[in-house]
């Protein structure tokens, strides 16, 4: 492993403006605005000129066991799981229903209303929550520490800048953004290596991922044809063509299976901030 140093005043400079990206929330008056702005665009949906597409990630075959998360060293965030204890969250299946794949439209979108809203990601119990979000280029999103405990957020992305940020107690919420559509965009804690969590950025709103049962929904997707793509973490990527109707619900689906395992996506170059020193060194994996 080789780490390049940048000098103090670029790291500082580089710090303040991760510092610059961040942000809580806004007041009463900016919500009611972003309520009222996400009102309006749903009022001018016409029905008439969308549809709806809907559909199951299925898995076959034997699902392999996942393996415990060694939580030991965080007992507050431990203790938040019963049963067997934390699992890895990289292969979830539910009476055959494959969750956290991610869907979105791949092709045939002309045009798409701007974002409005922003995504929440959360470090809860020691783990990213949800664990694949779906965001539009551009949107907020809103990183938050829920636990007591030093978080940061490492993003590796490939076409976009990556940030990482340190969130040293509970409470503390920073603004991201990712101008350019890349899937994906793979996050991490560098202070708990088991925390991982994929941000899946598009240029519209045409996409989603699927729940505990495999099932996804997309909803006001103007009539056209498209291909659809599925992306999940260890099966990779499946396309498959869709035509929408107005007023019709389409169904598509997406078949797994165990002998499909293995396709990981890599994670990037790590961003890593040495605390107390105002350093920074980007760690290459190969």
């Amino acid at each position: 492993m080789r780490s390049h140093f940048w000098n103090r005043s670029a790291a500082v400079m580089a710090i303040t403006a991760m510092a610059a990206c961040g942000g809580g929330g806004g007041g009463s008056s900016e919500g009611a605005a972003d309520e009222a702005g996400e009102a309006a665009a749903a009022a001018a949906v016409d029905p008439a000129t969308v549809g709806t597409i809907s559909g199951l990630a299925n898995f076959g075959g034997m699902v392999p066991t996942m393996a415990p998360i060694d939580m030991s060293a965080e007992e507050d965030c431990a203790a938040g799981y019963g049963g067997d204890g934390p699992m890895n969250q990289n292969l979830l299946v539910s009476n055959g229903g494959l969750a956290n794949v991610f869907v979105y439209l791949s092709e045939g979108v002309s045009a798409a209303p701007a974002a409005s809203g922003a995504a929440m990601l959360s470090q809860s119990s020691c783990r990213y929550a949800p664990h694949v979000l779906g965001v539009q280029s551009g949107q907020d999103i809103e990183i938050t520490n829920s636990d007591n405990l030093l978080h940061n957020i490492n993003a590796s992305p490939t076409e976009n800048r990556g940030f990482n940020i340190s969130q040293p107690r509970a409470g503390i919420t920073s603004t991201q953004r990712f101008p350019m559509a890349e899937v994906m965009v793979p996050i991490r804690c560098d202070v708990h290596g088991w925390m991982q969590a994929y941000i899946g950025v598009v240029d519209h709103p045409y996409f989603a991922v699927t729940g505990a049962d495999g099932s996804y929904s997309i909803a006001n997707v103007p009539t056209g044809d498209y291909t659809m793509t599925a992306w999940h973490e260890e099966m990779g990527t499946m396309t498959a063509s869709v035509t929408v109707t107005a007023g019709g619900m389409a169904e598509v689906s997406f078949d797994y299976n165990s002998e499909m395992m293995g396709a990981n996506v890599p994670m990037g170059d790590a961003l890593v901030i040495g605390h107390g020193t105002n350093r920074i060194r980007v760690e290459r994996t190969q």
